[in-house]
């Protein structure tokens, strides 16, 4: 009965080792892999008895046990991004295993190692499993494996104290065959199966979502490719119904002269940083693409043409500040836009349409400008009205 569980869990451990093995830069799945087989050898010391020095072996199995939890708590922790840190491992693995060898060598006490082991468990669990609260705001997957956690953690505490209440058995293999052991590995055994499925299923998940960013992101700048605006455009416009909305159709001005006459690396770093530039002015709910060469798109959800022409004026007042490596001096570089407000049920081609000959205006007018819908227009600003638009606030990158 006790070696069940362990033999379901290495069978999971044996899933996150492939899934390491596949996908290395998530290190959390090393760690997942781990735990299993350190919580197995833990049971099979204490399952076969060795070594047969009932204090060494209670500090031995404890050391495992210590060393699985915590590793396995670090990895849901890492998954999220999050960290428990040295120093509180190294507290939590002192103070367990301290306990341990306390209750083993100094006053020996089978009932206190129990709470103590347990309950120690536990408070890692539930540590961790309070530093992924945020979970809860996301994914469906991802609330479901902060509950399984929190579950598997809670149990520890009701379990011990109704399975071996305030006295233990003084033999260890009457022990073996108690209620407290057996309910031990069952529920080790459910909930841990548990939780291994809910970390393959947000892996699996994580997975999918890279490979959905990947597909949807424009690989030099970052930002959204023609594919994806045009789908997440489509889709936002659908739903706003009557609301405002403004898209900016911006290209950079001359750019095949920087790639004829310094080469593609620079264009690519022009490309590069003027995508990053985009992020820094965008809000979060905007859509910022990448729609073809040199060419770039915003649509704003909730903003009108007057909010388009600030933002057009916003990036090209941090674009003339960028400094390139093939132009030390800065301003090498500037951008041309246009900006189309949407009218009542306009589709998203309909809006792009017009936002294009706008563009073209802005081009045909010396560039470096933006013209609107109405064919206003923010031409080049001399140095004052450049400095005063350089002070508005931009947003931190995301």
């Amino acid at each position: 009965m006790a070696l069940i569980g362990p033999a379901v869990l290495c069978v999971f451990g044996l899933a996150f080792l492939w899934a390491w093995m596949i996908e290395r830069r998530r290190d959390y799945l090393l760690l997942l892999a781990a735990a299993p087989a350190l919580f197995a050898i833990a049971v099979a010391i204490q399952v076969f008895f060795w070594p047969a020095s009932v204090p060494a072996n209670a500090l031995l199995s404890g050391l495992f046990y210590t060393v699985a939890v915590q590793i396995a708590a670090e990895a849901v922790l890492r998954r999220s991004g999050k960290r428990l840190g040295r120093v509180w491992h190294a507290c939590a693995f002192i103070a367990v295993m301290g306990g341990l060898w306390y209750f083993a060598y100094a006053a020996p006490n089978l009932l206190a190692r129990v709470y103590l082991q347990n309950f120690g468990y536990g408070l890692v669990l539930l540590v961790a499993s309070l530093h992924i609260t945020p979970l809860m705001r996301g994914r469906p997957v991802d609330r479901v494996l902060f509950w399984v956690l929190f579950a598997f953690a809670l149990h520890f505490f009701p379990r011990t104290i109704l399975t071996i209440g305030l006295e233990a058995p003084g033999d260890l293999r009457v022990f073996q065959d108690s209620l407290f052991w057996q309910a031990l590995h069952l529920s080790l055994a459910v909930l841990g199966a548990a939780l291994a499925t809910a970390l393959l299923a947000a892996t699996l998940s994580d997975v999918i979502d890279d490979l959905r960013r990947e597909r949807d992101s424009d690989g030099l700048t970052g930002l959204l490719n023609r594919r994806a605006f045009e789908q997440r455009a489509g889709a936002m416009l659908s739903v706003a119904g009557e609301a405002p909305c403004v898209l900016l159709v911006c290209d950079l001005d001359h750019f095949k002269r920087v790639n004829d006459s310094h080469g593609h690396a620079a264009g690519d770093e022009v490309l590069s940083a003027f995508g990053r530039l985009l992020r820094r002015v965008s809000r979060e709910k905007d859509l910022v693409a990448r729609i073809g060469g040199e060419e770039f798109a915003i649509l704003l959800p909730g903003a009108t043409q007057a909010a388009g022409l600030m933002l057009a004026e916003r990036v090209r007042a941090g674009l003339s500040g960028l400094v390139f490596t093939f132009a030390p001096g800065g301003g090498a570089v500037t951008a041309s836009f246009g900006i189309a407000e949407r009218r009542s049920g306009d589709a998203l081609s309909e809006l792009v349409s017009r936002a294009d000959r706008r563009l073209y205006q802005a081009k045909a007018r010396g560039r470096d400008r933006a013209v609107a819908d109405d064919c206003a227009e923010i031409p080049q600003p001399g140095p004052a009205q450049a400095a005063a638009v350089s002070t508005l606030p931009i947003r931190a990158p995301r």
